[in-house]
């Protein structure tokens, strides 16, 4: 047998048992260490999951406080137009957490140009409150501060050149040309003939299309529609291909902000309903109807009316005085008798000559005028003779409204008229051919300043509504006459009066050629006419986080 080459190898050395002994018990030791620590680690983790919650749960308790307290003032000046006494404070209590909040009046409302929310750049008069909230509870009693800004906005309508309550159509033959801000509380319909152009922000509460309401018995127009981006240069709704860009398109947001830079918005982009205008409960239309059906209505705050056959003057100590005999013998009240083919009937009208009233004793102190033919029916309200105003003038009646030739053109006022629906009679107009074929209702150029508040018949039935371009109605062959217009064209209601729907040619009238503007003098709130209608929104202005902290007990 040969020897082992490696002998030592299969014997252990000497002393090497304690050796291996250590070894292990030094691992053991590690991996008690390692344990102990994930144990300390995952025991910390959780408590700062748990800190982390609780300090959430506390600050989310604390936004409730504020947003309690904002509801509130939202509340109240939604149903009574004024803050609410006393400001909103108290406690509450919400999923463990003692939640306590208070407001604080800031100070008299002021005039300023908002600078966030979808008002941006408009100007209103702001009152402001400032709402704290703090929110104490949890596992760790933890404590949450947060404090909020509320800006009570009122907004004056006429800032805008073109506020549409329901579906708005633009569809003029000519070209057209619109200045200032446009929107709709519901959907915008926009095409053109030949060229529609619009100078500014163009939004929409419900969805922008190019072409007609599906149901306006109407066809589609190819004519080029161009809406001014940011730098100020005009970009047609037209593609390239010949397609157009409307919410229609897939790519409808990112595309209209790349086109736009954010001057046409819609629904899809956040856009979405401006309450307009103020009215303590009920419709818009409530603002012209009598005294004795809204609290809102201009009766009550004319200082001047013709209601009821007669006529009635305020005199200093806030009484009404008939003055209907007065008025009648200076000519300022006098009675007209039409026929609009439109309605296809005789109009019965109260004819009020303003260059009569001006120097008369008995213009309105405060410049509003309320009016109201007692035949329901077929009564109208007339102004004439409207060329100079002695002052600011608002004029508002339940009934269809008429104005004869030029009106306000001369040392120019604010001014505004609301009616149910608003008809133009040119400086040619006669009475006595009213009746006879439309080659005989010759219209000559005319000019009207006035903000308009009036009422449409709505698209549908396979009618057209007669867009925005007939908002202004009209009864003459306008063909090569020009009709002037410098205002804001509000619609806020359906007509209740004048229902005879829209129609174009035969005996009705002709087009004419459209010279309208925004009246920028209505951007200056101290230029506004009497009695504007006003917007009144409350909104988050500023807010912090003002504290988040920590109790936690020994042990």
């Amino acid at each position: 047998m040969k020897p082992c080459l490696f002998p030592r190898m299969l014997t252990p050395l000497k002393g090497e048992e304690g050796v291996a002994l250590f070894v292990v018990l030094a691992i053991l030791l590690i991996l008690s260490v390692l344990g102990t620590i994930a144990v300390f680690v995952s025991k910390t983790e959780v408590d700062i999951s748990g800190v982390e919650r609780t300090e959430r749960m506390a600050f989310y308790a604390a936004e409730a406080g504020l947003e309690k307290a904002l509801a509130v003032i939202q509340e109240c000046y939604k149903t009574t137009g004024m803050p609410p006494s006393p400001l909103p404070a108290g406690t509450m209590e919400l999923n463990g957490y003692a939640v306590k909040y208070a407001t604080v009046d800031m100070g008299p409302a002021e005039y300023q140009s908002l600078n966030h929310g979808v008002y941006k750049g408009l100007y209103a008069l702001v009152k402001s409150f400032s709402a704290t909230a703090e929110a104490t509870g949890g596992a760790y009693q933890a404590r949450s501060a947060v404090a909020m800004e509320v800006d009570d906005a009122l907004i004056p309508l006429y800032q805008f050149a073109v506020f549409y309550e329901d579906d708005l159509e633009i569809g003029p033959s000519e070209d057209m040309t619109l200045e200032g801000r446009v929107h709709t509380n519901s959907d915008l319909y926009l095409q053109c003939d030949k060229t529609l152009k619009i100078d500014s922000y163009t939004t929409a509460a419900g969805n922008i299309y190019h072409g007609r309401y599906s149901d306006s018995g109407k066809s589609e127009s190819d004519g080029d529609v161009l809406i001014k981006d940011g730098p100020g240069d005009y970009q047609n709704m037209k593609n390239e291909d010949g397609s157009w860009l409307d919410c229609t398109d897939p790519d409808w947001v990112f595309s209209s902000y790349q086109r736009w830079d954010g001057k046409v918005e819609d629904s899809y982009h956040g856009r979405s309903e401006l309450y307009l205008p103020v009215v303590m409960e009920g419709e818009s239309s409530d603002l012209i109807k009598r005294g004795s059906e809204s609290e809102d209505s201009y009766e009550h705050r004319a200082d001047l009316k013709f209601v009821g056959g007669a006529v009635y003057s305020k005199n200093d100590e806030g009484d009404w005085e008939d003055v209907t005999a007065s008025m009648e013998a200076a000519g300022i009240l006098t009675y007209g008798s039409f026929y609009n083919y439109r309605e296809g009937r005789y109009i019965s009208s109260y004819d009020i000559d303003i260059s009569e009233l001006n120097g008369s004793g008995y213009w309105p102190d405060n410049g509003i005028i309320y009016a109201a033919h007692t035949d329901g029916e077929n009564g109208a309200i007339r102004l004439v003779e409207g060329q100079q105003l002695a002052g600011p003038l608002t004029v508002a009646t339940e009934n269809p409204l008429y104005t004869l030739g030029h009106y306000n053109t001369q040392q120019k006022k604010p001014a505004a008229l609301l009616s149910d629906a608003y008809n133009v009679l040119s400086t040619s107009w006669d009475d006595s051919k009213s009746t006879k074929s439309l080659s005989y209702r010759r219209a000559g150029h005319t000019t009207v300043n006035a903000c308009i508040v009036t009422g449409i018949v709505p698209s549908g039935d396979g009618h057209y509504s007669g867009g925005l371009e007939n908002l202004p109605r009209f009864l003459e062959k306008w063909t090569n006459a020009t009709f002037s217009y410098l205002g804001s064209m509000v619609c806020l209601w359906e007509s209740q009066q004048a229902t005879g729907t829209w129609f174009y040619g035969g005996s009705y009238y002709t087009a004419p050629k459209r010279d309208w503007t925004f009246d920028t003098m209505y951007l200056d709130p101290a230029l506004l006419p009497p009695g504007t209608p006003q917007v009144n929104t409350v909104q988050r202005a500023r807010w912090k986080h003002q504290l988040a902290s920590l109790h936690m007990e020994e042990g």
